[in-house]
């Protein structure tokens, strides 16, 4: 695209738009950078590493990305796809004993809320509260909730800033292990590896909500496994330790989580049928419109996915099982577009397979947030009937 007298072409009034501004391209900020005075002899997309990554990204082999004609190779499809997710989140290690322990048990006027903690490898505590509303019967549904990029798991089940237990349902996430309790299902609230208590001491001194996502996921790339891989395999090491709890029916599990949570709860409801529902929140999307188009946490990556399949197909793997995605229309990192897209394309493997209501969407008039309105009722319906 040829750019004008002063270098600005459409590209880059889309990207001002956006809140995206290329480097070369800030004459009102002073200084534009080497290439400001010559914008009429070059194409500033060749220097502009974001565009040619999502170029790269359209001719992306795709390998496994779906194009199943009938149900029998979508089953097929399917087989085939999880087990290379699982190869390129770098595998899990065997089971160990868990070696449960309750912290305590505290009573609240709708529900009593224990704290555990298990070890989901050797060395590798997992900790979490139980929220089980008085009036749930038993074995009751579970579902499993994983919070996104902030104070940890504190932060969706109305515990404060200062410890304290909190009324209000504020901050992006909205307590909603609370609000599924609320629902008469029994909330088992995790803390994701990198987050609140489950974090390094250097990184706790920065303060309750900083996130050691950086050093522990880059670990992980360089042996050779994921942060998606440790979170999700977590996941797995809670529903075995529902299946410890008689109180809690293990045949009828949800997960659901928001921003990075919903990462954990979407890869994690791809390879573990175990889970029976799924509600996305702030997450769904396509790699190419969120985490190859702005700056996200490293723990978002998987080395070599597009070689395989984007976003989209790894929803698809949850099918015919239920599914929620939402999102905000103002979500500035998830945008809603792509949003609708790939909920687009994940709906066709669900109609392939029979199940074209167990998969529903939401786009709500908000930001990047957790909002619950449609998506809590309708998991509870599945895990209820």
């Amino acid at each position: 695209m040829a750019a004008s007298k002063k270098g600005i072409t459409r590209r880059s009034l889309a990207l001002a738009a956006a809140g995206i501004a290329p480097a070369f391209a800030q004459e009102q900020a002073g200084y534009g950078g080497p290439l400001a005075d010559s914008l009429d002899k070059i194409d500033p997309n060749s220097f502009d590493p974001v565009y040619w990554t999502k170029l790269r990204h359209d001719s992306a082999p795709l390998k496994l990305t779906f194009r199943a004609e009938n149900r029998r190779q979508a089953e097929a499809w399917q087989r085939e796809l999880r087990a290379k997710i699982i190869e390129l989140l770098g595998g899990f290690p065997q089971r160990t004993p868990l070696h449960a322990q309750t912290l305590e048990i505290r009573d609240f006027p709708g529900y009593h809320r224990e704290k555990f903690m298990f070890e989901s490898r050797p060395g590798v505590g997992v900790f979490g509260y139980l929220i089980t509303p008085k009036n749930a019967r038993t074995p009751a549904p579970a579902v499993i909730c994983i919070p996104g990029h902030g104070r940890g798991v504190d932060d969706i089940v109305g515990i404060d800033e200062n410890g304290r237990d909190r009324d209000e349902r504020r901050g992006y996430e909205h307590d909603f292990a609370l609000q599924v309790a609320d629902r008469g299902l029994a909330a088992v609230a995790i803390e994701p590896m990198a987050f609140g208590c489950r974090r390094d001491a250097l990184t706790k001194s920065k303060g309750p909500a900083a996130y050691a996502c950086q050093p522990v996921a880059g670990s992980a790339l360089l042996l050779g496994e994921t942060m998606i891989g440790w979170r999700v395999f977590d996941v797995k090491r809670t529903i075995d330790w529902i299946e410890t709890r008689p109180a809690l029916d293990a045949h009828r599990i949800g997960c659901i989580g928001i921003s990075g949570g919903g990462t954990c709860a979407l890869f994690s409801a791809a390879v573990d049928p175990r889970i029976r529902a799924t509600l996305v929140s702030g997450y769904l999307n396509t790699f190419r419109a969120c985490i190859m188009s702005m700056s996200h946490c490293m723990d978002n990556y998987v080395p070599g996915i597009l070689n395989w399949a984007e976003m989209y197909d790894v929803a698809s793997l949850i099918a015919p099982r239920v599914l929620f995605s939402e999102a905000g229309e103002r979500d500035p990192i998830f945008p809603a577009e792509a949003a609708r897209e790939s909920f687009t394309r994940v709906k066709k493997v669900y109609e392939m397979l029979g199940a074209p209501d167990a998969a529903q969407q939401e786009i709500f008039q908000g930001v990047h947030e957790f909002h619950g309105v449609r998506g809590i009722p309708f998991i509870a319906q599945a895990l209820t009937a």
